[in-house]
């Protein structure tokens, strides 16, 4: 938590000075609170605003009803003796505030210090979130919600009186509720936020379980990185517009080092996780580096692309597959080239297809994303697993209408002759024998002796079942298959001449 002394310390920069002192400096601060002559409520915080008041001597009364260690309040020296008795009195600190220096300003500073010093009970440290909205909260009189560009919740207050559905939902969908977010569309809010700092006032509508909200954009520079909503059922006083203004830039500092922390845990997440599957001897410390417990895993591979955009969807899904602290999500992941590759622990395709499920489901509903998953495998297979994978995800170029993700253990015979085309393909397949002769009968004499033999083979000798594939009499098939043999020996007795022309027919044509 940051002292009295830090913060008056500060705040001599800005023209306040310490007048009176009846408490020590090393007092701990943890709270703000802003005096508003229009709520009704007794506000309790550490640093007092005294916005609006007549005099020194009302500040410091507002201040020791509200248990502050130090009041601001604007003022000139010298503090007159009542004021003082009273701040003696009462335990307040008073800072006297010059007439030139804005509110707005002086209050971004304080809520800055005072809030980037909170720590909270969970022990996520000074920059929680949720302890900026909680404080934002109590200074505002009004839950508050704070949201990533794709109106994602990152964090909301614990104030909770009066929340109205659209609200209740938000939080616990983790997002915007579609309906909600298409009606700030039409309403312009997204408009505004790209391109205004100023804080936007949203009217409610109780078709949507909405009240009122104010909104601000948080940005670093002109990037923009989130917005902050405060539910009311009217537009902010000026003075808590700028307070909601100037907390914007705290949270837009936090976000900074949020995303450069996270950003820093990808690098060396991603780093390790290519170790594993290109193959490395110290598989197992890799393993323990990433937190993941020893046994057997899958890698997932995946893309996604919006349209013709390709990057943008990628990288949400790869902030999406790395978001959270390691013990809170199953794999560790890394993004290579066009490709995200996650190693997740697990045998069971349904637990991979599920998580591929959770990823698909995080992003925005325009995205397309393909997935492909290979074998189980233990660490020293990675290797292998991620080529799968790669070849599971590959397949979705033949079978266009798969929308769910094309396991290794299911498609391994496409797998097959996926390979044995691109060995052909590179100029390996055989250039004579009684395929290739067969297809040149057909070509120059209008026959279909190709077509039926691969019916007859794929039957296993059936005739009936092979005539029903080509829609002809069984002795139709029985006159072909000795024309056949005039062209070219066949020698369908033997088991391994069938298998090779079986195989020959898959890799050079694709199945009817």
């Amino acid at each position: 938590m940051v002292s009295l002394d830090r913060l008056v310390n500060v705040l001599g920069g800005y023209g306040a000075r310490l007048c009176c002192c009846p408490v020590s400096r090393e007092v701990a601060l943890s709270d703000v609170v802003m005096h508003d002559a229009a709520d009704p409520r007794d506000p309790r915080g550490d640093v007092f605003l005294a916005v609006g008041t007549d005099s020194i001597t009302a500040a410091v009364e507002l201040a020791a009803a509200a248990h502050a260690s130090v009041v601001l309040v604007r003022g000139s020296l010298p503090l007159a003796p009542e004021a003082a008795t009273r701040a003696e009195s009462g335990g307040v600190a008073v800072l006297l505030v010059e007439p030139d220096v804005s509110w707005g300003q002086l209050a971004g500073v304080v809520y800055g210090l005072v809030l980037e010093g909170r720590e909270t009970e969970s022990g996520r440290g000074p920059t929680d979130l949720f302890a900026l909205a909680d404080s934002l909260a109590d200074a505002l009189g009004s839950a508050v919600t704070i949201e990533d560009r794709l109106s994602r919740v990152l964090a909301y207050s614990s104030r909770q009186h009066q929340a109205d559905r659209a609200r209740l939902e938000t939080i616990l969908g983790r997002r915007v509720p579609e309906p909600v977010r298409e009606l700030f569309e039409r309403r312009g809010v997204f408009g505004h936020l790209a391109g205004s700092d100023e804080p936007l006032f949203v009217e409610g509508d109780p078709e949507h379980g909405l009240t009122g909200r104010m909104v601000v954009a948080v940005r670093a520079g002109r990037e923009a990185l989130g917005s902050i909503w405060v539910e009311c059922d009217q537009p902010l006083t000026e003075v808590r517009r700028a307070v909601l203004r100037d907390s914007s830039r705290t949270v837009g500092l936090h976000l900074l080092r949020s995303r450069a922390s996270a950003d820093l845990e990808r690098q060396v997440e991603s780093d390790l996780v290519t170790r594993l599957l290109e193959g490395t001897p110290d598989a197992a410390a890799v393993l323990s580096r990433l937190g993941l417990p020893p046994g057997r895993f899958r890698v997932i591979a995946l893309q996604a692309h919006i349209r013709d955009e390709r990057h943008a969807a990628l990288l949400l899904a790869f902030d999406r597959a790395t978001t959270g602290f390691g013990w809170s999500r199953p794999g560790r992941s890394t993004l290579f080239s066009n490709t995200v590759y996650t190693v997740l622990p697990g045998d069971e395709v349904a637990a991979a297809r599920a998580w591929v499920g959770s990823i698909r489901e995080a992003l925005p509903g325009q995205v397309t994303m393909l997935a492909g998953i290979g074998a189980g495998a233990v660490s020293s297979e990675l290797p292998a697993s991620r080529r799968e994978a790669d070849e599971c995800l590959a397949l979705h170029d033949v079978r266009p209408g798969t929308k769910s993700a094309i396991a290794y253990d299911e498609a391994w015979d496409d797998i097959l002759v996926q390979r044995l085309r691109a060995a052909a393909a590179s100029g390996r397949a055989p250039a004579r024998g009684p395929i290739t002769e067969l297809r040149h009968h057909d070509s120059a004499n209008a026959t279909s002796y190709v077509a039926t033999l691969r019916a007859w083979l794929e039957a296993q000798g059936d005739l009936a079942e092979a005539a029903e594939r080509l829609d002809v009499h069984p002795n139709t098939i029985r006159y072909r298959l000795r024309k056949m043999a005039e062209v070219t020996e066949l020698r369908l007795d033997q088991p391994a001449k069938r298998l090779a022309m079986i195989i020959e027919l898959a890799v050079s044509d694709p199945a009817p």
